[in-house]
């Protein structure tokens, strides 16, 4: 489902990733860790292709970033969820309306919206908050929000890229159980952070990203004695 294939990458000669290799199968939930600044954001973009290797490849479903043409980037990126630490909701938009929007711009079926909406609003439990703007929400509802956003096209894949790093503990906590939910129904779910807490809760897979390679690493979950 996805591959990172000998991928060196540099920003300005500063390098990032020197020999990155790593494989993720269909329905995984992954954890991406490492020190701030090792390059996990990086790693993100260039899973949804908006950064491309200087060489190896990074390979998503059927696509390559080697031979992915520019047409086709826009069919991939909708089969990806896209969860961001800072939200990333139009103000000036009700909840449903920031939902509806992403439906819209594909030229959805104005009834297949409403019901679409409203499923994903439901998953997060936040159905009742559809006629609020984001600034009457906490910063939680807002992650729900997003969380919403990026599931309503039923996508095969869900980046989350700190999605917790606003948050409080008991908040963060709600936010990963929505994800986990997601992960169960068959969703691969690739979740970036530097906050090791969050790892002990999820049974999963979780690689370093150090020296600009990846690791695949075990941490014990808390209630393993």
């Amino acid at each position: 489902m996805l591959t990172f294939n000998h991928v060196v990458f540099n920003y300005s000669n500063q390098p990032v990733f020197s020999d990155l290799n790593l494989h993720v199968t269909q329905g995984e939930f992954v954890f991406i860790i490492g020190k701030s600044g090792v390059g996990k954001t990086s790693f993100i973009k260039m899973i949804y292709m908006d950064l491309i290797p200087n060489s190896g490849y990074v390979q998503v479903g059927d696509y390559t970033s080697d031979s992915i043409r520019e047409k086709d980037l826009p069919i991939l990126r909708r089969k990806i969820g896209i969860v961001f630490q800072d939200y990333q909701l139009l103000n000036d938009r009700t909840v449903y309306e920031n939902l509806s929007f992403v439906l819209e711009v594909v030229n959805t079926p104005r009834k297949l919206i409403k019901r679409k909406v409203l499923h994903a609003l439901s998953d997060v439990g936040l159905a009742h908050k559809q006629n609020n703007y984001p600034d009457t929400l906490s910063g939680g509802e807002k992650q729900r929000v997003a969380i919403a956003r990026a599931i309503i096209n039923e996508p095969f894949l869900v980046l989350a890229d700190e999605p917790t790093g606003n948050l409080d503990p008991e908040t963060s906590e709600e936010i990963i159980e929505i994800l986990k939910k997601i992960n169960q129904r068959g969703t691969t779910v690739i979740l970036a952070t530097h906050n090791y807490e969050l790892i002990r809760k999820v049974n999963a897979k979780i690689i370093k990203i150090e020296n600009g390679k990846a690791v695949k690493v075990v941490v014990r979950k808390k209630d393993e004695n």
